[in-house]
């Protein structure tokens, strides 16, 4: 049986061709914002999925920057912290860093040392999965630290691309598209 919620959070999925390059299908998740109800309904199944699938979760890990709107939420939800995986140069500090390669060029995550004590729990949360370069990265960039990755959660998946194939982890996606 379907649940209600994924169709509500689906129908206000927006795409928009040619973007950030010509052929690329950009599949917008922020019009789910501008809709309290179908918001919460977002967060909820968020909330669920990391309850059901790595319940003992210490830290949720926001990828930039999609992953910053829904990982605080879910990680007051939980009585857990967020820390933020960011892009080259915008945390201070000591830092880990790792390059990665995605569907349309190449990037880098940082993170501060300090807030990935080893042995730490973690879920990863994301809007999109696609090739999978940006969920991966951000998995080598925690277990580099000594933190251990319980799962990644992402609201969409673009199962063509097969980006789950190359993670190393668990990772559960609300919408397949």
């Amino acid at each position: 049986m379907s649940d209600n919620r994924i169709e509500r959070i689906k129908s206000h999925i927006q795409v928009t061709p040619d973007f950030p390059k010509p052929g690329i299908y950009f599949k917008d998740s922020l019009p789910v914002l501008r809709k309290p109800d179908v918001f919460q309904d977002l967060i909820d199944l968020m909330v669920e999925k990391v309850k059901e699938k790595s319940p003992d979760v210490q830290i949720i890990a926001g990828l930039e920057s999609r992953g910053f709107l829904f990982g605080p939420i879910i990680a007051l939800r939980l009585n857990c912290s967020f820390v933020p995986v960011r892009k080259k140069g915008k945390l201070p500090g000591e830092i880990e860093r790792v390059s990665y390669s995605l569907e349309y060029g190449t990037d880098v995550f940082e993170i501060q040392k300090e807030a990935f004590p080893p042995g730490h729990s973690v879920v990863i949360v994301d809007d999109l999965l696609a090739t999978g370069g940006t969920m991966n990265a951000a998995v080598t960039l925690i277990e580099k630290v000594g933190a251990k990755v319980l799962s990644g959660l992402v609201v969409i998946e673009l199962v063509d691309l097969k980006g789950r194939d190359k993670l190393s982890v668990p990772c559960s996606s609300l919408i397949l598209l």
